[in-house]
C-alpha cells in the first residue's frame, strides 16, 4: 500500500511553507496561535480520510496501513489534496470540497433559492459556478406580473451582493463563475459586464461558445439568438462582430474568458443524467448542477531521479502515488459533509474526482527541457496520459472493492462504452495549486516559472531574494552565484538578458514572460488530451500585445482541443483601474494665472489625532496634525506590511500634507480619495467598508476634520476577482496564474 519509505514524524518544509501553513491551515486557539504542528495536521487529515475504509470492512490494522500510506505521500510532499481538505478534515466543519455548480432557473422562486444555496456554500468556504443562460432576456415578458424581465446581468448583481454580504460576516472570501451562452439574447451586455471593474466584483465571467457559433465565425456568417423562455429564435448577429467584442473585452481586462460548451458536453461522462452548463470559478471543473469538485495534485518535482538537467521521471513511483491519490480522493467523497443534500446526492451518484499535477516546470528543468519546446509538449501529454491510465486502473480496483458509481448505467462507460468498471465518473483535472504548491515548494500547476528569482517581502519591511532552488544549486555548483549576479536576476526576474549566465541554463530556466502566448496554449492543450475535466491555466500576454494576438490564441485553443481559455495581459487591469479612477477623480482645471502656491512653513508645534483604519493590506495608522489654520499634515504607517505598500502609504501622506499646506480645502481632498477601490476591501467593526488604502486616507481625514459628517454606508463597490495589486495580507505582489491570483510571499490565494 505505502509508496516510498515508512512514514516518520519529520516533515521537511521550507520557511515559506511553514508561513503558509501557520497562516491558513493549522488549527488555532482563540488568540490565533497554532495548536497543531504541520506533522499534526498531516496526521489529522490522513487519519480522517483513511477512516472511510471502515465503511468497507477494513480491520484496525488495515486502517492504520492506509492512514500511514496517506500520511506518507503528504509528508513527502508527493501529493496534496485541495485546501478545504487540508483545512477541515478531522475538524468539526468537515466540508472538504473547494467548488460547486448550482442551477439557476427562470422563476423568481428558483433564482432566490439559488441565492440562498450560494450563501450556504460560501459560508462553508466553497466557491460556486452558475449558468445564467436559462434566464429570460432583459425586457422580455413576465406573464405572472404582466411586467418585464430585468435580464441575467441584473440578477448576477443579486448573487454578487449576496456574496459580498457573506464576506461581511467575516468568513472566507466567496468566488463565483458566471457563464452565459453566446446565443442568449443578452450576450452583448454580458460580454461588457466586467469592463467596469467596480461591478460584479465577486465574479469571474465566461462566454459559453457553441460549435455553431465557432462555425459562423470561421465562415463570417450570422447565427441566431434563442430566447430561453420559449426556445424560439430571435434576431441574428454577425458572429465575427460578437467574437471581436469578446476578444477586445478580454484584451482590456482579462474578462470574459471563454469555454467551448459543446466540447465540454461531448466529454460529459453522464449525458443521460444532465447537461454541463457551468464550471467552477477557475474554469477547470465543468460540473452538472449540484455537483462538487474533489481535487488533489501530484507533485511531479518529487518524482524524479538523477541529476538536474539530465534526470528522468520515475514512472513506477508515479504510478504508486497515483493509486494512493485516487483512493484518497474517493475516500474524501465518503468523509465529506456537504453543504446541501442535493449536492451530496449528486456527488455520491457520480463520484467525480480530479487528480492533477503541480511542479511541471520543475520536472522540465530536472529533465533539461525548455517549457517552450515541442519536447515539453510531448512530456506533458505522455505524463498526463500515464496518470489518467493509472488513475482509471485504480478506480477500477475500487469499483471491484466498493462497486461502480451509482450512475454507471447512465454513463458513457456503462454498457455502451468502456468495459472496465469505474468507481469514479472522472479521474483527472488540472486545478490551480497556488497555495498547496507553496507548501510543497513546487512550481504552480502546469504553469512555467513566474520568475527565476524575485524579491520577497517579509515582516518589518525587509526584502529577501527568493531563488528557484535548482537554479541556485546549479549556479553554486559552477561557482557562478555572486551577490551582484543574484541582484541582477532579482531585478529582471528572467535570466535571458544576462550573458554571464551559461547558455544551457538560460535555455532551460524560462519564465512565463519569456515564452509566447502560443507556447502557453500548446502546453495547456497537451495536458487537456488526457484530462477528463479541464485545465486551469493562465495565458500571459505582455502589456503591448494587441487584441488580434488574443484572437489568435483563442483560435489556436479551439483548434488544439482546449475546453476553455483564461488570458491576462500584463498591467491591463491596473490600467483600467487608473483610467476609472482618473475619470471619477477628475477635477476642474485651475484658473490660469502667474501666481504659484507655496506651502506654508511648519510651526513649532501642531496638535493631532491618530486613527487606526482596517484595510485589505493590513492595519493603517494615520496621524492628522493641524495648526491654527486647520489641517496641516498627515503621517501614515502600514503596521507590519512593508515594501511597496509602505512606500505608497508614505507617498499618499506626503501629497495630502502638501495639499493641506498650500491651502487646498479638505473636502476636495476627501472627494478625490473616498470611493477609490482596490483588489481587496476590508470591513471595520462598526460595519463600514474600506475600499482601499486611498479610501482609508479620505475617510480618516473626513472623520477628523468633519466629525459630524455622515459616513458612507456599506456598499458593494468592492474588489475585482483577479484584479492584480498588493496582497491584502502581506503587501506583496499578486500574480495571475492557473486562472487565479496568488501571492508568492505569503501564500494568499483568491481561489483556494
Amino acid at each position: 500500500m505505502a509508496s516510498g519509505p515508512a512514514p516518520t514524524d519529520e516533515v521537511l518544509l521550507t520557511a515559506n511553507a511553514l508561513t503558509v501553513l501557520e497562516r491558513r491551515y493549522l488549527k488555532k486557539d482563540t488568540t490565533g496561535q497554532p495548536t497543531e504542528t504541520p506533522t499534526d495536521m498531516f496526521r489529522r487529515v490522513a487519519h480522517n480520510i483513511a477512516s472511510a475504509e471502515e465503511k468497507y470492512g477494513a480491520s484496525p490494522a488495515r486502517l492504520r496501513e492506509v492512514e500511514d500510506a496517506f500520511y506518507g505521500i503528504m509528508t513527502r510532499l508527493e501529493f496534496l489534496p485541495n485546501s478545504p481538505t487540508l483545512m477541515n478534515a478531522g475538524r468539526h466543519f468537515q466540508q472538504l470540497s473547494a467548488c460547486f455548480v448550482l442551477p439557476v432557473g427562470d422563476s423568481m422562486e428558483e433564482i432566490f433559492e439559488a441565492v440562498k444555496h450560494t450563501a450556504i456554500i460560501h459560508k462553508s468556504g466553497g466557491g460556486t459556478g452558475f449558468s445564467f443562460s436559462r434566464l429570460r432576456p432583459k425586457n422580455d415578458l413576465v406573464s405572472s406580473t404582466t411586467g418585464i424581465s430585468s435580464g441575467p446581468v441584473s440578477f448576477m448583481k443579486v448573487f454578487d451582493a449576496a456574496t459580498e454580504a457573506i464576506k461581511q460576516g467575516g468568513t472566507r472570501r466567496g468566488a463565483n463563475m458566471g457563464i452565459l451562452r453566446v446565443d442568449h439574447p443578452d450576450i452583448l451586455e454580458f460580454i461588457e459586464c466586467k469592463q467596469d471593474l467596480t461591478v460584479l466584483t465577486n465574479f469571474n465571467v465566461s462566454v459559453a461558445l457553441t460549435e455553431a457559433f465557432m462555425g459562423a465565425v470561421a465562415s463570417d456568417g450570422a447565427y441566431e439568438l434563442v430566447n430561453p423562455r420559449n426556445g424560439l429564435p430571435g434576431k441574428s448577429l454577425r458572429a465575427r462582430d460578437v467574437w471581436e467584442r469578446i476578444v477586445h473585452a478580454a484584451w482590456t481586462t482579462g474578462e470574459p474568458g471563454i469555454v467551448f460548451l459543446d466540447r465540454i458536453n461531448a466529454a460529459n461522462p453522464t449525458p443521460l443524467v444532465g447537461d454541463m452548463e457551468a464550471t467552477n470559478p477557475c474554469g477547470e471543473q465543468p460540473l452538472l448542477p449540484y455537483e462538487s469538485c474533489n481535487l488533489g495534485s501530484i507533485n511531479l518535482a518529487k518524482l524524479v531521479r538523477g541529476e538536474p538537467l539530465s534526470g528522468t521521471l520515475d514512472q513506477e513511483k508515479l504510478a504508486a502515488v497515483v493509486r494512493l491519490a485516487v483512493r484518497f480522493l474517493d475516500n474524501v467523497i465518503e468523509m465529506n459533509v456537504f453543504p446541501l443534500p442535493q449536492i451530496e446526492e449528486r456527488t455520491q451518484a457520480n463520484r467525480k474526482i480530479g487528480l492533477g499535477v503541480m511542479g511541471f516546470a520543475d520536472l522540465l528543468i530536472h529533465l533539461g527541457v525548455p517549457y517552450n519546446s515541442g519536447r515539453a509538449e510531448t512530456i506533458a501529454e505522455e505524463t498526463m496520459c500515464f496518470i489518467r491510465e493509472e488513475a482509471r486502473k485504480a478506480s477500477a480496483e475500487l469499483a471491484g472493492e466498493r462497486g461502480v458509481f451509482p450512475n454507471w448505467e447512465e454513463s458513457i462507460y456503462g454498457p455502451r462504452g468502456m468495459n472496465l468498471p469505474q468507481r469514479n465518473a472522472t479521474v483527472t483535472t488540472i486545478a490551480p495549486t497556488g497555495t498547496i504548491s507553496m507548501i510543497a515548494a513546487a512550481s504552480s500547476g502546469v504553469e512555467p516559472l513566474f520568475a527565476v528569482a524575485y524579491s520577497k517581502h517579509v515582516l518589518g519591511g525587509e526584502s529577501l531574494a527568493e531563488v528557484t532552488p535548482a537554479f541556485e544549486a546549479l549556479m553554486q555548483e559552477r561557482g557562478l552565484l555572486t551577490p551582484e549576479l543574484l541582484q541582477q536576476v532579482v531585478a529582471h526576474g528572467t535570466i535571458q538578458e544576462i550573458p554571464e549566465i551559461p547558455a544551457d541554463l538560460r535555455h532551460v530556466f524560462v519564465t512565463a514572460h519569456d515564452i509566447t502566448p502560443e507556447d502557453h496554449i500548446r502546453i495547456q492543450a497537451a495536458f487537456q488530451k488526457c484530462t477528463d475535466n479541464a485545465v486551469s491555466k493562465t495565458v500571459n500576454f505582455p502589456t503591448e500585445a494587441s487584441a488580434e494576438e488574443v484572437a489568435q490564441v483563442y483560435r489556436l485553443a479551439y483548434e488544439l482541443g482546449c475546453k476553455g481559455v483564461t488570458i491576462y495581459r500584463d498591467m491591463s487591469r491596473q490600467e483600467q483601474v487608473l483610467r476609472t479612477g482618473a475619470q471619477q477623480a477628475a477635477a476642474p482645471p485651475a484658473e490660469p494665472g502667474p501666481a504659484r502656491a507655496e506651502p506654508r512653513p511648519r510651526p513649532a508645534a501642531v496638535h493631532g489625532t491618530t486613527i487606526e483604519m482596517k484595510t485589505g493590506c493590513g492595519k493603517l495608522y494615520l496621524t492628522i496634525n493641524s495648526d491654527d489654520r486647520g489641517p496641516f499634515e498627515v503621517f501614515g504607517n502600514m503596521g507590519k506590511a512593508g515594501g511597496c505598500v509602505a512606500s505608497q502609504t508614505e507617498a499618499v501622506a506626503r501629497l495630502i500634507s502638501l495639499a493641506f499646506r498650500v491651502g487646498v480645502k479638505p473636502e476636495y481632498i476627501i472627494k478625490q480619495l473616498k470611493g477609490i477601490s482596490c483588489h481587496m476591501p476590508a470591513w471595520e467593526k462598526g460595519g463600514g467598508k474600506i475600499l482601499s488604502c486611498a479610501d482609508a486616507f479620505g475617510k480618516a481625514v473626513e472623520r477628523v476634520v468633519f466629525p459630524e459628517a455622515n459616513q458612507l454606508a456599506m456598499d458593494f463597490n468592492g474588489s475585482s476577482f483577479g484584479h492584480l495589486g498588493a496582497c491584502p495580507e502581506c503587501g506583496g505582489a499578486l500574480h495571475a496564474e492557473s486562472g487565479c491570483v496568488t501571492c508568492h510571499d505569503c501564500g494568499y490565494s483568491q481561489c483556494e
